[in-house]
Parts: structure tokens; sequence; C-alpha cells
């Protein structure tokens, strides 16, 4: 009886279980405690640079594993929850806020000393203003793993590459936030987020004035980035923007815009 049991288990771990989180995740599966993913000529690299980042002590990631016998990569599983859509309560406390602007901070001091394989690719789907870290590019709640105390993890690191702090630290406020026109997600308390995201992280006067055009700027990228991609018939992209989501970006653009004033006002009086 016990040796069936232990088959059967066997059986389950071995069983590919399709994961929706993410933002983009067709054909990813959990196998296991492994996550399997298809692999791209990019794939090296980000390898590389997973390796480098648990290598410095950052934890908050998958760790590589090589390749499967389908081609495909394999990365450690991150338990826990991906707080969107339907868990962004898991960072309504202040202090949760503000654990992810440190994650944040950590991945990009630990980024810091990376250096890149001679003959590193990767996918840059949107190009960044500046290139003075290996950036993330896609730091989202749809990114971002919450399970216990010290699980916490952000996933998807297939579009990795030459970017700035600033760039990935606007990409992230806009969504942790969040900074939307969306009277669903709008918050009232948007600007005094934004300044504890700020101090969180740890950006100084400078950083913080010259965050705040690049908020709109980061936000607009995304909407040009998936009108491009759709009228070149690109896939996931031309999906993504006939369901609507071209709009998304470019509405809250221009609400970003429309308030540079006050994000601007509650990051001084925030200090720096």
């Amino acid at each position: 009886m016990q040796h069936h049991e232990k088959r059967r288990d066997e059986k389950r771990r071995d069983e590919e279980q399709p994961l929706s989180g993410g933002n983009v995740s067709g054909g990813v599966v959990r196998v296991g405690d492994t996550v399997r993913r298809p692999a791209g000529p990019w794939t090296p690299a980000v390898h590389a640079l997973l390796d480098h980042l648990h290598e410095a002590g950052f934890r908050a990631a998958p760790r590589p594993l090589g390749i499967d016998d389908r081609g495909r990569e394999v990365l450690t599983f991150a338990p826990g929850e991906v707080v969107w859509p339907g868990r962004f309560s898991l960072l309504e406390p202040p202090q949760r806020l503000a654990r992810v602007a440190r994650l944040v901070r950590d991945f990009h001091d630990a980024v810091e000393g990376f250096m890149p394989p001679p003959d590193a690719r990767w996918q840059a789907l949107v190009p960044a203003e500046g290139a003075d870290i290996i950036a993330h590019h896609d730091l989202a709640p749809w990114n971002l793993v919450v399970g216990g105390e010290d699980e916490w993890a952000f996933i998807d690191w297939d579009a990795a590459g030459p970017g700035s702090r600033l760039w990935d630290v606007a990409y992230a406020a806009h969504g942790f936030i969040p900074l939307s026109a969306d009277p669903a997600w709008q918050r009232t308390d948007a600007a005094g987020r934004l300044r504890s995201f700020a101090d969180a992280y740890g950006l100084d006067e400078a950083e913080r004035r010259d965050l705040v055009p690049l908020l709109s700027r980061r936000t607009r990228s995304m909407h040009d980035f998936l009108r491009d991609r759709t009228a070149r018939g690109n896939q996931p992209w031309a999906t993504l923007w006939a369901e609507g989501h071209g709009d998304t970006w470019r509405n809250d653009t221009a609400y970003i815009e429309e308030r540079e004033e006050q994000w601007l006002s509650a990051l001084l009086a925030g200090g720096g």
C-alpha cells in the first residue's frame, strides 16, 4: 500500500500544472518544485544574471536550474500568491509597499557588479532611457509573488536587459502604488504612497526630481510598445492591444502627466 502511495506522489510531482502568474505566461508550467518556461536566445544571459543575484545574496528571484529535455528553461518555483489582479490587498499596509521598494533597491544594488557574458543577448522589448544596470523591465504586481515573510520574489526575468535604476523605479511605482486613471484602482493617497516608495528605495533629491517626468514617459513607452508590436501583427501584444491595454497605458500616462506638480511636491516633502 505504501509503495503505491509513493508512486502516486511521485507521479503528481512530475505532472505539469499550467501557471497563470505573470503578465504574459503562455507555456509556463510547474513541475514539482520547478517552473518550466519557453527558452530563447536571451535565456543564457538571463540565467547568468540570476546566478549572479543569488551569489550576491539576493534571494527574491528564482534560481536557474538549466534546460530540460524539451528545450525549456528550468527555474526554482516561488511559493506564494501573485499579487495581480485579485490579491492587491496583500500590499495594502504601508510597510508592505515599503518592502517592495526595498526589494527593488536590493536587486539594483545586487546587480551593480554583474558583468554580462560577452555574447549576451537580451530581449529588450521596450527601449530604455539610460543603461547603468541590467534592469528587470517588468517589476509589477503581476510579477511579484508574496509567500511567507522570507519568501517574496520577483518572477518573469526574461525581459531583463540594459536599463537604469530610475527606469525600473518609474515602472514599479506605476504598478505598485498604483498610478492609475481607472476609478477602480485610482488612489486618493497616491502622492503619499509615491513618497513612501521613494523613501523606502532611498532616492536622493536629484533622483526624485528626475523621476517625476520619467513616470509618464515610462508609462507612455508601454502604450507605444503595444501599438508598434500590434502594427507588425506580433503576438501576444496584438491581443493585449485588442483587449484595451493600449488605452489603459495611454489614459494612465495622461493621469500621471496632469499631476506632475503634485508628485514633485510630495516627493520633496518626503526628504531625500
